[in-house]
């Protein structure tokens, strides 16, 4: 599921449970191509920040590229990486985190 986050629902929406948030800018090439992988995902819960349209949530999490992510659990930073990352890439990442969850 792909929910588009902004500075005025982001601290609601990752609050509870494990949060993995993307920041992607509409002309990036990669967070395009990122968007693929997450259509292969359709279970997974992914939060999606416009970098351009919310500049304080980009500089409170001082990113630089895109895509950047960050995984969060109730609120609280786990991890944080950037690039792209195809789709086994990308579970196996977060692979770690999840089996935590339960």
């Amino acid at each position: 599921m792909i929910v588009e986050l902004n500075e005025k629902n982001f601290n609601e929406k990752i609050e509870n449970g494990l949060k993995l948030v993307e920041f992607y800018t509409n002309w990036c090439n990669f967070c395009r191509k990122q968007d693929e992988v997450f259509k292969e995902l359709p279970n997974m819960w992914v939060g999606k920040i416009n970098a351009t349209q919310n500049p304080k949530l980009t500089n409170d999490f001082d990113i630089k590229g895109f895509p950047s992510f960050v995984l969060f659990k109730n609120g609280k930073i786990l991890t944080e990486f950037s690039g792209y990352h195809n789709k086994n890439d990308l579970i196996m990442r977060l692979v770690e985190f999840i089996k935590y969850d339960y």
